[in-house]
């Protein structure tokens, strides 16, 4: 059992950030706040799309103000939907990652970021049944 590593541990070692990487607090960035909630039949983030430049730095204010844990995965479209794939095998998987952070009910974080690469990425909360509610949207990096 001493090589035994728990299956959401192996869902992240080998991941490559494909939006950019963590970002440098000492350098100057840009704030975006985005709340996360659901209603009636659906679930979202304040904001559908973001557009930023290559080499910006991005302060994601995150707030969750409905009554269910949701999250805030920033990476490419591929990789999201490969993850999604994992959450829905292990729902208990937990985010607290460079581009990734899992809130509880009306709890706060944040999430500094660099974009590094030209490109479209998207952000989503891949708690099963979430994504399908809506809960995803899209960073432009131009």
């Amino acid at each position: 059992l001493a090589d035994f590593v728990p299956s959401r541990a192996l869902a992240h070692t080998e991941h490559v950030f494909a939006a950019g990487e963590p970002g440098d607090p000492k350098k100057p960035f840009r704030t975006i706040e985005i709340t996360m909630t659901e209603g009636p039949g659906t679930m979202s983030y304040s904001m559908g799309s973001i557009e930023v430049r290559k080499g910006e730095q991005i302060k994601f204010v995150l707030k969750n103000t409905g009554y269910l844990a949701h999250e805030f995965l920033l990476d490419s479209i591929e990789n999201n939907a490969k993850h999604k794939i994992e959450m829905e095998k292990h729902r208990d998987m937990e985010h607290d990652e460079p581009n990734g952070k899992k809130l509880e009910p009306k709890a706060s974080s944040d999430i500094l970021w660099r974009f590094t690469k030209a490109g479209s990425f998207e952000f989503a909360c891949l708690i099963p049944g979430h994504y399908e509610a809506g809960m995803k949207g899209v960073v432009v990096v131009k």
